[in-house]
């Protein structure tokens, strides 16, 4: 890859990056925020859901504005509210304003996820395609390793500085975009912004149903991981006893895993078939998942025992990421950004029923967190099984 390229794919990578910065960066700081802010620590875990549910609400949108005014105009407005957004989280005197700056959060900061989604398969072609797809996604699957580090740093701070980290991030990423992406949705190519249309890109999409059961995969593949994110709080403070500076014996060992599979996954592109690469993805989450179930069955709880297999489990998790999405968009590349919003946004739908719901349900132990994770590969089986791309 040349050098030029590689630059354009650290750019895509920081924007894919903001997601997972925004919501592991504060984790370490949930406790304190809910004294400070007098208020419970459920109180503030709910602040989770208030930032996913616009998230996957204006996935919807996101790749649709910018097929029709254009990538880098999108992710201009997206990335510039999101940076207003964060200073008012930042500054947010009680909990319910806390809430409100990060739906904001939610609803403009998707716009770099998306689409640097699209821009990868508008820059791209065939094997290149994915492994520039799988190295965007190894840089992407750093930030909820370093996010918490950094919290639990800047925690030592004020809690405030985590939302100003952010503020700036944001803000150095919309310039790298502006100053060094190319347009890649010309005027020629763009699709005029209705509802109307809206919902006709998205009936095409859905009513596919290769696509409707690739991008069910890729979230329901990608939440047998996030649980754990999500639940982190309870996870590693209560169950395995670890304080907020120490949440990198999670997510170091667990991203480690996610890159490591993502580098197998751009070794292994054009060389074996596509196919045959998802199956064994496929069979080693298996193993891991059922690993991770014994573990929590016969051992006591340990650090080592239950992080090890949900970093294991990453590797193929990352390994078939990469595979599912680029076919996803494939299908589709008249409306390429409104095909990577729906992926996104099935992705942030499983995420956001899996912070409001499931997590509170199963965080009651390691073992409950346990048979969520198979439960999640089991959604992603059954829909990956029955594509052609499996078939082939």
């Amino acid at each position: 890859m040349k050098t030029h390229s590689i630059f354009l794919v650290y750019v895509l990578a920081a924007l894919a990056a903001l997601a997972p910065f925004a919501i592991d960066t504060y984790l370490p700081a949930f406790h304190v925020m809910g004294t400070e802010l007098g208020t419970s620590d459920l109180h503030i875990q709910q602040s989770l859901t208030f930032y996913l549910l616009p998230y996957a609400a204006m996935t919807l949108w996101h790749g649709a504005i910018s097929d029709a005014i254009g990538r880098i105009t999108t992710i201009k407005w997206g990335l510039g509210i999101f940076v207003l957004a964060s200073i008012g989280c930042a500054f947010a005197p009680n909990v319910e304003t806390l809430w409100f700056f990060r739906a904001l959060q939610g609803a403009s900061g998707g716009a770099g996820n998306t689409v640097a989604r699209a821009m990868v398969r508008d820059l791209f072609e065939g094997a290149q395609a994915q492994r520039v797809m799988a190295t965007v996604q190894m840089l992407f699957g750093i930030a909820p390793a370093v996010a918490p580090i950094i919290g639990g740093f800047l925690l030592g701070i004020h809690w405030q500085a985590i939302f100003i980290f952010l503020a700036l991030y944001a803000a150095v990423s919309l310039w790298a975009a502006v100053k060094f992406l190319p347009e890649t949705m010309p005027v020629e190519k763009r699709i005029q912004l209705s509802a109307r249309s809206v919902l006709k890109s998205y009936k095409s999409l859905y009513t596919d149903a290769e696509f409707a059961k690739l991008v069910t995969a890729i979230g329901a593949n990608f939440s047998g991981f996030f649980i754990y994110v999500l639940a982190s709080p309870v996870f590693l403070g209560k169950h395995l006893g670890l304080n907020p500076q120490q949440y990198g014996y999670l997510f170091i060992p667990t991203v480690t895993g996610m890159v490591l599979g993502s580098y197998l996954a751009k070794r292994a592109a054009g060389r074996y078939s596509s196919h045959l690469v998802l199956k064994l993805a496929y069979l080693w989450m298996a193993i891991m998942a059922l690993i991770n179930l014994l573990v929590c069955y016969t051992q006591p709880i340990s650090v080592y025992a239950n992080i090890l297999p949900v970093a294991l489990f990453n590797v193929g998790m990352a390994m078939c990421m990469p595979i599912l999405s680029i076919a996803a968009l494939d299908r589709h590349p008249r409306i390429r950004g409104t095909a990577a919003s729906g992926q996104a946004f099935m992705q942030m739908l499983l995420s956001t029923v899996s912070a409001g719901i499931v997590v509170p349900l199963v965080w009651f132990s390691p073992l409950g967190l346990a048979w969520a994770m198979l439960a999640y590969l089991a959604i992603g089986l059954v829909m990956a099984s029955t594509t052609q791309l499996w078939k082939k």
